[in-house]
């Protein structure tokens, strides 16, 4: 539940209750995040279109590495919610627990040498912004990742912080910790 106002499915009228009901057709469901931003039915929408284009638009960064992103920069964030949601997402791609659990709480452990560069490139810009350097993208095509794929990982890592920061600042990570 968050500290304002949210209007669910069942509350929503107009713009948002055609926005929820598309929402519905094409994922089944919403979700406390999507609740949270109602009062803004445009902002959500554009925000729900970009989530869409950077977690699902074809590329070279496969689904899974762009989970991990999630996972790893809502965990530096200490968002309880976002770590659930998108951990939850992960174990459709990684299934053992002791990887999973890499990835949420020490990432410079993940097994295998992409991943793990990817997931501390993403720690990093969370948590230390300041501190990347040249080497830091090196490290990357190192991995064989291309421009357009190191875009792709940092655009996936800022706009986790951003939703970290809406669901921490709502209260929307209130009860998940």
């Amino acid at each position: 539940m968050a500290w304002i106002n949210s209007i669910d499915e069942a509350h929503a009228d107009g713009a948002l209750a055609a926005f929820y009901a598309d929402l519905r057709a094409r994922r089944g469901q919403s979700t406390p995040i999507i609740e949270a931003q109602g009062l803004d039915v445009e902002a959500l929408q554009q925000h729900l279109a970009l989530y869409s284009h950077l977690m699902f638009a074809p590329g070279g960064v496969p689904r899974d590495e762009r989970e991990i992103i999630a996972v790893v920069v809502s965990a530096a964030n200490g968002c309880g919610y976002c770590v659930r949601e998108h951990l939850g997402r992960l174990q459709y791609y990684i299934e053992e627990d002791d990887a999973l659990q890499a990835v949420r709480a020490a990432p410079e452990t993940i097994a295998d040498a992409r991943q793990r560069a990817i997931a501390l490139y993403a720690r990093k810009l969370t948590l230390q912004p300041h501190a990347l350097r040249a080497g830091d993208i090196a490290a990357l095509r190192a991995q064989g990742l291309d421009d357009a794929d190191i875009l792709r990982v940092n655009l996936i890592t800022a706009y986790f912080n951003f939703v970290n920061r809406i669901a921490q600042g709502l209260g929307v990570d209130a009860d998940a910790s």
